[in-house]
């Protein structure tokens, strides 16, 4: 889940909404979910056709603890908002993070994850060696986090950065590295992995837990490694959720109760080490 802007972003949800009809806070008798089934380990498709992944397998759990009868759909990610509005399903679990820009258009239910963003590059390639490998700036500390940025800039000078189009990462670009390096946006995250591996970008911005997994798989192990600093908060978000219709708030309150229970019973922190060997559980 093409922005050019903070503002673009903004302008793009917003047609989502255009002739949607009001909520009528009722809770659906099946509770449709849209996901990417493109963002490997959140969502991905099978060879069979059929969904997997962390949010697959999470949000089965969170449906059961919240009685509530659920099925999955696959949806390309720039459709997600504008289907969700215009009722096409009822919520969207698609490594979807909350920002200001997206809550003007769709409501969120409570994180069922958090994660940093960062760098990913060819490990022979000139940006290995980026600085600040694997230390952590919240952009709510901007002054800092700027501080990091300023340090790698110079590196990052011309290069070519792939991010996935109408994300937090295509947000980060425009407003941190504009005029820095050339962003290339892409449908999904695969053929940006892709055309790292095959040497036709410098680098990837993205989240780290989706970044670990493609450096992990086998086609990509000799070729795809994370560095540089990595950045969370800020325009990159207060976590993962559950997009809603605005106004659907008996949903969002069986929805909010599930993850509750996914989260105090270790099932959330069971499924993020089995598909991320990290604890993903929301902090704070």
């Amino acid at each position: 889940m093409t922005i050019r802007s903070a503002l673009a972003l903004v302008l793009s949800l917003a047609l989502g909404t255009a002739g949607a009809a009001r909520a009528d806070d009722t809770v659906p008798e099946t509770v449709r979910i849209a996901t990417e089934g493109a963002y490997a380990p959140y969502n991905f498709t099978k060879p069979d056709g059929t969904l997997d992944g962390y949010e697959i397998e999470l949000g089965r759990e969170i449906c059961a603890r919240a009685k509530l009868k659920c099925e999955f759909v696959a949806q390309d990610w720039d459709g997600v908002v504008p289907g969700l509005n215009a009722k096409k399903f009822d919520a969207i679990m698609s490594g979807m993070t909350i920002t200001d820009a997206r809550l003007k258009v769709v409501d969120f239910t409570k994180p069922y994850s958090g994660d940093s963003s960062g760098f990913a590059v060819d490990r022979n390639g000139p940006l290995a060696k980026l600085p600040l490998g694997g230390e952590k700036f919240s952009l709510t500390s901007e002054a800092e986090a700027q501080k990091a940025l300023d340090t790698i800039k110079p590196l990052l000078k011309g290069k070519t950065v792939g991010v996935q189009v109408s994300t937090i990462h295509a947000a980060f670009m425009d407003k941190y590295l504009k005029g820095t390096v050339e962003v290339r946006e892409y449908k999904t995250t695969e053929q940006h992995d892709l055309d790292l591996a095959a040497g036709r970008i410098d680098a990837i911005f993205a989240n780290d837990a989706p970044l670990r997994a493609t450096a992990e798989k086998p086609e990509f192990a000799d070729t795809v490694m994370l560095a540089g600093p990595r950045f969370r908060g800020g325009i990159l978000g207060r976590g993962v959720a559950m997009g809603l219709r605005k106004g659907e708030a008996k949903l969002k309150a069986k929805l909010d109760e599930g993850i509750d229970a996914v989260i105090a019973d270790g099932t959330l922190k069971k499924l993020s080490l089995k598909w991320f060997k990290a604890d993903m559980t929301p902090q704070g």
